[in-house]
């Protein structure tokens, strides 16, 4: 099956100028932990409720004043539309990701793929392995 048919879309991003306060605000209004970052109508960052606690309340800064661009994450993971799910799950455990920005071939954000959508979607061993692989990965690579 292809990422395209388990993927959520419409998925919501947060520009990198944006406070952190917005960024989490977005976080509890969607039930999210991770937030795309896009600038131009292209994909810049992700960040991940994690970003904003260690990365900046951990470090003292003001959260309604700390631009998002300053704790995300710039180095992007990512998969497309049409791959299909077995090797994104294996993508995922590889990398120890809980979810992945989905884009289609012209690289435009057109949803997001979780480790729960793969697990449902016929990718369960990938899924479980990339569940694994998170759960001992050191911190601060988890994401």
């Amino acid at each position: 099956m292809k990422v395209g048919k388990l993927m959520t879309p419409d998925v919501e991003i947060v520009a990198p100028d944006d406070t952190l306060h917005t960024a989490a605000r977005m976080m509890a209004d969607l039930d999210t932990g991770a937030l795309p970052v896009g600038e131009n109508d292209r994909l810049v960052g992700m960040i991940t409720d994690r970003d904003i606690t260690i990365r900046a309340v951990a470090e003292g800064r003001d959260p309604n004043t700390t631009k998002v661009r300053e704790a995300m994450s710039e180095h992007i993971r990512f998969c497309f539309e049409d791959e299909d799910t077995r090797e994104v799950g294996r993508k995922m455990s590889e990398w120890a990701v809980r979810r992945l920005p989905v884009l289609d071939r012209d690289k435009r954000l057109i949803g997001i793929v979780s480790l729960g959508d793969l697990a449902t979607g016929g990718a369960e061993e990938e899924s479980r392995k990339a569940l694994e692989e998170i759960s001992v990965a050191p911190p601060g690579t988890r994401g």
